[in-house]
């Protein structure tokens, strides 16, 4: 009661209808001194009473017995017409028993007389306290009904089984539809029966100890097996409560079918079991990580063997923590991806591994969900051996583009400098001394060095004529140590390391010696304070593992010759153009930028490869590989050179270039020879075929509409006997193709000078 009294005193709307305020006024200073808080309006006419009940609530309703036009009784009816439960007291000065009981009767709450106002307080509370009580009543009987009414339309409705049962028996003592269609039986057939008659025979003994507790409460889910009518045995979930059932002690059973359940999750376990499988052993790096922070949560060995560290230095840290994101803001990037789409593909960057090693990766990835947390799961493709292939591949076919532009230009250049070397040689003949001789010379001298640029941009082409021979690595270093000390001076140590039982190799000696040389100039311009040079040699065997992280390399038996040097080093930039032609580090005037060109091509048209390793401050290493062969080393002896001897046979001699073929006719003639001169091989043809005897066919090897050796066996034909003696610009591959060089002997080399062609030209008549 003394809630509802602290209720009373919050603060209450009243409306008065009175038609004299000085009246309202006192009841309301007597409602005031009993303690109630009250918002109040006072009415007078029956619109104004009616107009504010349809606008307003009110807590209580004091009125007036006596109105004009009105009566409080009036208002009551009204009041009670129109469906509103407001507290009505009737508020008078007219006595009376009767009135009094006519008033109560009417609906009134209570009767208060002006002259006991007094009493008004009491009349008050007591009116809202039967309210609040009645309202309270009304709306717990309401529930009440609500309540049977839910669970009535519960049990019947559920889409779950669910059946009332006797305690003691377990005979069932209500179903639900859902019963009745689940189980197969229908409503009459399950009410002789029991639980136990759908329980699997073998659960029975299970389940009459389960409910051997009358008075426990199995709220909690078990779970069962029990069969339908067409004998299917399904798993059920059942939960039970007790409670009593037409004066029978009874319990309510929930069944809920999770069969299908059961399935899925031995499916689900099995196909997680194959994804932990999947997962540990993919060769794949996986990892999942929460999508925020980039937390690691689990990872595959493949992914801490890619990183090298162990788990227990990954698993619980983040990404930042760890450092393996060499661009963080990409991580953000791949995010920025997975939000838009769910899912990305193909993702490039780069990580950082545990030893500081920057590996090139290719991401695919979508968003997952594990405990409420959104998480990434990744599969990491370490691409980096693809794409150092990839850019080996490409550099391969950018030098050899640029080599075969390289060996375009220097055939063209061998012509011109043929023939200015030839004129210039003939001037010196004619020019004794002065400065007119000087000039000569020095015109010669220039050409020469242009022959020497041709013949190392031949050699990056591999275009330029070599003659292999079967040599001994080791025999050629020593033979170049002592020059090679001279060479790189006192303050840069040499050592020489040479291989034991080592292969024996076939290339050109004199070209080998030139790369060692280049290699040894640029590892000595690379340390201009000092430092050490190994120059080392061994034998290779390089497997087809090896071959698929090098395009370029066939597997097999190799010997290794390799420079180290102690220098600056190069950036890996630096390395992706270091054998490009005309590329240089070293300032103006120090080099050419040919020297590796000219190595690159040398060992490539011997068949090996070559690669090279470096990092700023810590040196360069360059491997060179040629083919090991199965013969042994042939020693060479240089023969001295051989005096000018005049001729008087026929020569025909076949050269697209008028101004070199003039100047060979020329150089020829005047040495006694008789020279029929061609442009290409059908006039050679026709000269030969109008012409007498000829001794010497001395043709280019590349010339248009027919090849110099086409036209060689064209002439055999014949004549048999015919002496060749075939010009070239360049060899390599167009030499091999047209089947020329049979050997040293038949070739001359462009540029050449006046005595190395009648030198040649000699020994190919006459064999000495």
């Amino acid at each position: 009661m003394q809630s509802r009294q602290s209720t009373y005193r919050a603060r209450s709307k009243v409306l008065f209808l009175e038609d004299d305020k000085l009246d309202a006024k006192l009841s309301l200073t007597e409602l005031a001194r009993a303690g109630f808080e009250l918002d109040s309006e006072i009415v007078s006419t029956p619109q104004e009473f009616t107009e504010r009940l349809r606008t307003r609530q009110y807590d209580l309703i004091l009125a007036d017995y006596r109105l004009p036009d009105w009566s409080g009784l009036d208002a009551l009816k009204w009041l009670q017409g129109s469906g509103y439960k407001t507290p009505f007291i009737l508020v008078t000065d007219m006595p009376g028993e009767d009135l009094a009981v006519e008033c109560i009767k009417a609906g009134a709450a209570d009767y208060v007389l002006k002259q006991r106002l007094d009493r008004l307080p009491w009349a008050c509370r007591r009116a809202m306290e039967e309210t609040t009580l009645r309202a309270e009543r009304d709306q717990a009987e309401r529930n009440l009904r609500k309540s049977e009414e839910q669970y009535r339309l519960l049990f019947e409705a559920s889409p779950s089984p669910m059946w009332v049962m006797d305690r003691d028996s377990l005979a069932f003592l209500a179903t639900n539809e859902a019963a009745v269609h689940h189980y197969g039986f229908s409503r009459p057939e399950l009410l002789t029966m029991t639980m136990r008659d759908l329980t699997q025979e073998v659960d029975v003994p299970a389940l009459l100890d389960a409910f051997s507790h009358p008075l426990e409460d199995r709220g909690r889910a078990e779970t069962w097996r029990h069969h339908k009518k067409d004998g299917t045995v399904i798993v059920v979930e059942t939960a039970s409560h007790t409670l009593p059932f037409h004066g029978k002690a009874a319990v309510l059973v929930l069944a809920h079918d999770i069969t299908e359940i059961k399935n899925n999750l031995e499916k689900l376990r099995q196909s997680e079991e194959r994804f932990v499988k999947a997962f540990r052993s993919s060769p794949l790096a996986i990892s999942i990580t929460t999508r925020g922070e980039g937390r690691y949560l689990e990872v595959n060995d493949a992914f801490l063997e890619m990183v090298e560290c162990p788990r227990q230095a990954v698993v619980g840290r983040t990404t930042h923590e760890l450092k393996i994101w060499l661009e963080p803001q990409e991580r953000v990037g791949m995010l920025q991806q997975l939000s838009d789409s769910g899912r990305i593909k193909g993702f490039n960057t780069k990580i950082v591994t545990r030893s500081g090693e920057v590996r090139i990766v290719e991401i695919s990835a979508e968003l997952i969900e594990l405990d409420g947390t959104a998480c990434v799961l990744a599969v990491i493709h370490d691409i980096t051996e693809e794409k150092r292939m990839e850019e080996q591949f490409r550099q391969a076919q950018k030098m050899e583009a640029v080599g075969r532009l390289a060996g375009g230009i220097a055939h063209d250049f061998n012509n011109m400098l043929s023939v200015i070397i030839g004129y210039s040689e003939l001037l010196q003949e004619r020019v004794r001394a002065g400065s007119e001789r000087k000039s000569v010379d020095e015109i010669k001298k220039a050409a020469e060095r242009a022959a020497s640029l041709t013949r190392q941009l031949l050699a990056f082409s591999r275009r330029q004529i070599l003659l292999p021979r079967v040599l001994d690595l080791n025999a050629i270093v020593d033979n170049l140590s002592k020059m090679l000390r001279h060479m790189i001076g006192e303050d840069i140590e040499l050592v020489l390391v040479p291989g034991t039982d080592l292969g024996s190799v076939k290339a050109d000696s004199a070209q080998t010696e030139q790369i060692i040389m280049n290699l040894v100039v640029n590892a000595r311009d690379a340390m201009p304070r000092g430092g050490r040079i190994v120059i080392s040699t061994s034998n290779a065997d390089l497997d087809e593992a090896y071959a698929k992280q090098h395009p370029s390399v066939r597997p097999g038996s190799y010997v290794l010759l390799a420079v180290s040097d102690t220098g600056s080093g190069m950036s890996e930039a630096t390395m992706l153009h270091v054998f490009e032609p005309f590329f240089t580090t070293k300032a103006p005037g120090k080099g050419t930028g040919l020297g590796l060109s000219m190595v690159y091509g040398i060992v490539n048209q011997s068949g090996g490869c070559i690669w090279v390793s470096s990092e700023i401050g810590k040196g360069t290493t360059f491997k060179i590989y040629l083919p090991r062969v199965d013969e042994l080393a042939v020693i060479e002896h240089r023969e001295a050179e051989t005096p000018i001897v005049r001729g008087s046979e026929t020569i025909l001699l076949v050269e697209d270039e008028e101004s070199l073929r003039v100047l060979i006719a020329g150089l020829l003639e005047s040495n006694g020879y008789k020279v029929l001169q061609a442009s290409d091989g059908k006039e050679a043809i026709r000269l030969a075929s109008k012409s007498g005897p000829m001794d010497l066919l001395m043709t280019d090897v590349v010339m248009p509409g027919m090849s110099g050796s086409d036209l060689a066996d064209s002439l055999r034909v014949a004549v048999p006997e015919l002496k060749l003696l075939f010009i070239s610009g360049y060899t390599g591959d167009l030499i091999s193709q047209h089947g020329v060089l049979e050997s040293e002997t038949t070739l001359l080399e462009k540029p050449f000078t006046r005595h190395t062609l009648l030198s040649k030209v000699k020994v190919v008549l006459h064999g000495e």
